[in-house]
């Protein structure tokens, strides 16, 4: 097979600054690194892995080969691949099928290059990798072990596959550990939406509306940054509980219908699609602001945006105008992809420290655990959060209590005469 399809070789040095850069931010991939590189727990397995190709993914991917995986790379987002990157890995030995902007069809060419590898673990960020090989090329079923999923998207979507019975192998949700959903979604999302928003518009948050679509994780930081930039914090739910949660936390709570004509800044991070539509839009401000947090980029009706449009142009770099038919404008960044990586750098190097730390142990636990899992979605394991944690608080230089004899005694007994 091919080795690599990328922009050009010659970008590599920029991107391996970039690398060495994280490498020194993330102690834990370091320290994995180290026990990897002695111990080659993935020495003769092929791992096929699509997540956002940036400076962090490429510093797991080096983590993984070092654990003697051979290694074949693509991104989950065209606007996320950073071809220095990219080039950067392809000389470091991986096999790596990327480009920043690629086409949908080119985006699925390089989704089916990375499959072809045959791997026998995938490391996938919204489904893409698993769904391909579902569709189009099941003949590579029989050599996967299993797999892991970053993101909530793609945890729906497998579950959506083991409910009606085609899952062809266990797959871990990484999303959805302690040591992942609470810190990555919540501050990681939280501190780079804020970060991608303010250095393309180039605007103030304080005095504004913002419209956070959603309450999960992701968008608890979202609201949580943008409270403490100064803005006025709507939230949209369609979940109850969540709604109230919303609402004890300070938020003013509504549908979207009644958000729309207040926002001056409109986020959607739900996994879901439509949150934002074209009569929505109708109602909005003139110079509203939309962006999409979310996996997908079809949060933000996208499609129905440049149907209606009657006029678009660049307003200013990563922001895309459209003129509406009642004369108004309205301003997306990021082609409506998801914002904080397709127009930014994506979360915090430390952030993902913790994030890929799950990753890589997830692998190695389907590594050692595959024929005991079944055909179904798996929680991370309680020692993989424990250790995990118990390492960040190890990297701060944080010490905590451990219960005593007595203690454990007292919380494990039902008679506490």
């Amino acid at each position: 097979m091919e080795r690599y399809e990328i922009r050009d070789i010659a970008l590599a040095p920029s991107g391996h600054t970039k690398i060495e850069w994280v490498r020194h931010n993330m102690p834990l991939l370091a320290g994995l690194e180290e026990e990897f590189r002695i111990e080659k727990p993935f020495q003769g397995l092929r791992i096929s892995l699509s997540v956002h190709l940036e400076a962090k993914t490429a510093y797991l991917c080096l983590v993984l080969a070092a654990g003697g995986a051979q290694m074949a790379v693509t991104g989950s987002n065209s606007l996320s691949t950073q071809d220095d990157v990219a080039a950067a890995l392809v000389e470091d030995g991986l096999s790596v099928f990327a480009i920043h902007g690629a086409t949908p069809e080119e985006y699925a060419h390089h989704i089916e290059m990375c499959l072809s590898h045959k791997p026998h673990i995938i490391i996938d960020d919204g489904g893409d990798l698993v769904s391909m090989l579902h569709k189009e090329r099941p003949d590579l079923a029989e050599n996967v072990l299993g797999g892991c999923e970053e993101t909530t998207t793609g945890v729906i979507r497998l579950k959506a596959m083991e409910k009606e019975g085609v899952l062809k192998f266990p797959m871990v949700a990484v999303n959805d550990a302690d040591c992942k959903h609470l810190f990555d979604n919540r501050y990681g999302t939280g501190q780079s939406v804020w970060d991608s928003i303010m250095r393309n518009t180039n605007l103030i948050v304080a005095s504004k509306t913002v419209v956070v679509v959603g309450y999960g994780w992701c968008s608890r930081g979202i609201a949580m940054r943008a409270a403490a930039l100064g803005a006025r914090v709507i939230v949209t739910e369609i979940d109850p509980v969540k709604a109230i949660e919303a609402r004890m936390d300070g938020y003013e709570v509504m549908p979207m219908a009644e958000a729309a004509p207040r926002g001056d800044l409109f986020v959607s991070a739900t996994g879901c699609c439509k949150t934002i539509t074209v009569p929505h839009m109708l109602t909005m401000k003139d110079r509203a602001i939309l962006c999409n947090a979310g996996h997908f980029d079809c949060e933000v009706d996208m499609a129905g945006l440049e149907a209606a449009a009657l006029e678009k142009k660049e307003t200013r770099a990563n922001i895309t105008g459209y003129r509406l038919e009642n004369g108004k404008w309205i301003n997306v960044i990021g082609e409506g992809k998801l914002v904080n990586i397709a127009a930014a750098d994506g979360h915090p190097a430390e952030i993902m420290d913790m994030s890929f730390a799950v990753q890589a142990l997830s692998a190695l636990y389907i590594k050692e655990h595959y024929g005991e899992l079944g055909k179904r979605v798996v929680d991370v394991s309680s020692e993989i959060d424990d250790l995990v944690a118990r390492r960040k608080l190890a990297a701060w230089g944080i010490s905590i209590d451990t219960l005593t004899e007595e203690q454990e005694d007292y919380l494990n007994s039902w008679n506490l005469e």
